[in-house]
């Protein structure tokens, strides 16, 4: 097994380059089964849930391979399967968003219910509802879902009960070859909602009102190929917009869509931070302890609730006492034992954790529950004093590409370890 391991103490300089945007790429792949044409995607993140999703692709029987220059090809010409292999699946909850691709190309598919990271229960209720509005026949037992439908499914007027990012975007591309007009309404607004219409309508289809409460989808016959980018990651921006309050100095951040960090750039400048943007580019700096301030964490455009526990890890070590408010899953807190482990004063009442900011974190071996609670681990360890060792490495390389080697390039003392490395035996950077 892998450790992250962290020396703090070094203040952080330079400019680090955003990835393509995992959580816009994971449905954008999901959707190339729409279409039998190649499809051709730029700035696709090398990550661990990418990786799954492209095997359940090929499982499926699309051809799927790295061209040259980085970009991803995927053709699903000719007949596909109807079922997501159970051992993907349970990897990783995004698989159940090929159930509205195959269901609206071959008329039926079948999936085991998702996996995924354990923040909260997320069920898929929403999803099935929508498939069932369009004309499917919905089944649910012994841990599998199937949907099956009689010929073309039928545009319809679906009103989510909350606005699930998921059941946007699994509802929308099952309904872009459907018979009519399908209206979704209450939404998710996600930048990645945008991208994915962005992509569909790149691909022919006619997908108006991403971005607000409202989505139109006009039903077309067929889809053709494309070529299609990907939006930056907005959560690893973040992570590193986050990093210079705990480590101090100034860090550049490269292929930034300000207008998606729009809610964490008002924190970080309510906390005291200095935050300059220019295009695509976002510079922060900060000196000493940030100022507290309270964190609610809403759908997009409020504060996300991927940001959370990077955010926790901030307010760890600032002045004064916060409250960090989580609204979206009722498990994302799993980050606070261990960030008590390294000396954070941290009190859970309900959905709300009340931090009171100390001079300083102490290094300590903990470990990653879930993605992002492993961002927010390492980002403590960087103004940690002494060595941080984070174990459940694979959960952050679910959603960051080589976090430790972006840190370094900061100037931050970090390196990935195996099991038979000794931490302080070994110099992570040359002095």
């Amino acid at each position: 097994m892998e450790r992250i391991v962290v020396r703090g103490g070094r203040p952080l300089q330079g400019e680090v380059r955003v990835s393509g945007a995992k959580n816009a790429a994971l449905p954008v792949l999901a959707a190339t089964l729409l279409v039998e044409d190649t499809c051709v995607l730029y700035d696709i993140p090398p990550l661990d849930d990418v990786e799954t999703m492209t095997r359940l692709l090929q499982e499926l029987g699309a051809h799927v391979d790295v061209a040259e220059g980085g970009a991803l090809t995927v053709a699903a010409a000719g007949q596909l399967a109807c079922e997501a292999p159970y051992d993907l699946v349970r990897r990783m909850r995004a698989s159940i968003l090929v159930l509205g691709p195959l269901l609206a190309r071959n008329g039926r598919a079948r999936a085991a219910l998702p996996g995924g990271c354990a923040i909260g229960q997320r069920p898929i209720d929403l999803h099935l509802k929508g498939f069932a509005a369009l004309g499917a026949e919905v089944n649910v037992s012994g841990g599998q879902v199937e949907v099956a439908a009689r010929g073309r499914l039928r545009g319809a007027s679906i009103y989510l009960d909350i606005p699930s990012v998921g059941a946007t975007e699994n509802i929308m591309m099952a309904a872009v070859l459907a018979e009519g007009t399908t209206t979704i309404e209450n939404a998710a607004e996600e930048p990645e909602i945008v991208d994915l219409a962005n992509f569909l309508n790149t691909l022919g289809a006619d997908v108006r009102g991403a971005g607000t409460r409202v989505i139109q989808i006009h039903g077309v016959r067929e889809l053709r190929g494309g070529t299609y980018t990907v939006i930056p990651d907005r959560i690893e921006a973040g992570t590193f917009m986050l990093a210079p309050l705990i480590a101090g100095g100034t860090v550049t951040v490269v292929g930034v869509v300000p207008e998606h960090v729009k809610s964490l750039t008002a924190k970080l400048r309510e906390m005291g931070a200095e935050v300059v943007i220019d295009g695509d580019v976002i510079t922060v700096s900060a000196a000493g302890r940030p100022r507290a301030v309270d964190v609610k964490t809403l759908p997009y455009p409020g504060f996300p609730t991927d940001l959370q526990a990077p955010m926790m890890a901030a307010l760890a070590t600032a002045e004064g006492t916060a409250t960090v408010t989580e609204t979206v899953f009722e498990n994302r807190f799993m980050h606070v034992p261990e960030l008590r482990r390294m000396g954070a004063r941290i009190q859970i009442q309900g959905q709300t954790a009340i931090v009171t900011g100390v001079e300083r974190l102490q290094g300590a071996p903990v470990t990653a529950t879930d993605l992002r609670s492993g961002a927010a681990l390492i980002l403590a360890g960087l103004g940690a004093e002494g060595v941080t060792e984070v174990s459940g490495v694979h959960h952050i390389d679910r959603g960051y590409v080589t976090i430790e080697e972006k840190l370094r390039g900061l100037g931050a003392d970090v390196a990935r370890l195996t099991d038979q490395e000794d931490p302080v035996a070994v110099t992570l950077l040359s002095r």
